[in-house]
């Protein structure tokens, strides 16, 4: 962690936080995460969080990719920009004071994303899974994956079994050990858990809807660009409510969405915001049968709420 004035002459000048992914994960835990975001979504149904969805302009080979928010009552307003290549990907988040022109800190961010994607998943989970959900199924075994599970099991102790299915044999094997899945034998074995989530970057459907059991909820979290799909149009047939993190962010990024509303199977007028639901202006679930859908896309809002936690306590340690 390194320290530097804005350059202006003062008795006590004001110092920008430079966070490196290490001090990141030393200071965020998942269940930090979770709380953090389960708030984001509590001030986002106020009214108090302004977002705008992701831009992305072409690179040689590559895209670079604005997100931004201002959150007032949290007090803070923030971009994370990201250059992505088929090779990788570098993030940061810059972080604002809401209430004045400071720049409060440079973050980079790939482990932040990591945790605050997972944690909205947790978010869901806590809200939408039925209320005695005790299994939880990975389809993709990533780096994504990893924080899925890590917040899941925190919003939701009462999962006993984790289900992991990836199509390689190897990182399936590194995943289970690392974290106690179970190694599935294809796809449908994580399909048939209370809790599914779908994390892959498979431009077609990883995840059918004959598959599911009464009940489950599918959190799918890979595809955000359009152009791909996770989720096969039965999952949506199925689903008594499908919400997502922001409707309009959807119309533009949720392929999972967009093909079924363009065939006809399901309208926008039905898709729901899981603010809502956090809030309690929406029930979610209305049975332990139904089959519920959460579309995940990554907000700025997201990342300027777990980034504020993780200045903050970086300023308090020094």
């Amino acid at each position: 962690m390194t320290v530097r004035s804005h350059g202006k002459t003062c008795e006590n000048p004001v110092v920008t936080l430079h966070l490196s992914e290490a001090d990141v994960e030393g200071l965020l835990s998942p269940a930090d995460a979770v709380e953090a975001v389960e708030a984001c979504f509590r001030r986002m149904a106020a009214g108090a969080v302004e977002n705008r969805p992701r831009v992305r302009l072409r690179l040689q080979e590559g895209a670079l990719a604005v997100m931004a928010a201002a959150d007032l009552e949290l007090g803070y307003a923030g971009a994370k920009v990201y250059a992505g290549f088929r090779d990788g990907a570098r993030f940061v988040v810059l972080l604002f004071r809401a209430d004045a022109p400071e720049l409060v800190a440079v973050i980079e961010a790939d482990k932040l994303g990591q945790l605050r994607t997972g944690a909205a998943s947790g978010v869901a989970a806590r809200h939408l899974a039925r209320s005695d959900a005790s299994s939880l199924g990975l389809i993709g075994c990533g780096w994504q994956a990893e924080s899925q599970l890590a917040c899941i099991r925190a919003a939701v102790p009462s999962l006993e079994r984790v289900v992991a299915y990836c199509r390689t044999p190897e990182t399936l094997r590194a995943f289970c050990e690392s974290t106690g899945a179970e190694p599935g034998e294809s796809h449908r074995d994580p399909a048939e858990c209370d809790v599914v989530v779908t994390v892959t970057t498979s431009p077609d459907p990883v995840l059918r809807g004959e598959w599911l059991q009464p009940g489950a909820l599918v959190c799918a979290v890979g595809a955000n660009d359009g152009r791909r799909r996770e989720l096969d149009t039965v999952v949506l047939e199925r689903a008594a409510f499908v919400c997502c993190d922001s409707v309009e962010d959807a119309r533009l990024e949720s392929a999972d969405l967009i093909e079924p509303v363009a065939g006809g199977v399901l309208e926008w007028l039905e898709v729901h915001e899981l603010q809502e639901v956090v809030a309690g202006e929406l029930p979610g679930r209305q049975s332990d049968d139904d089959v519920v859908v959460f579309k995940s896309n990554g907000l700025a809002a997201w990342d300027v709420a777990v980034a504020a936690v993780v200045a903050e306590r970086a300023a308090a340690r020094g």
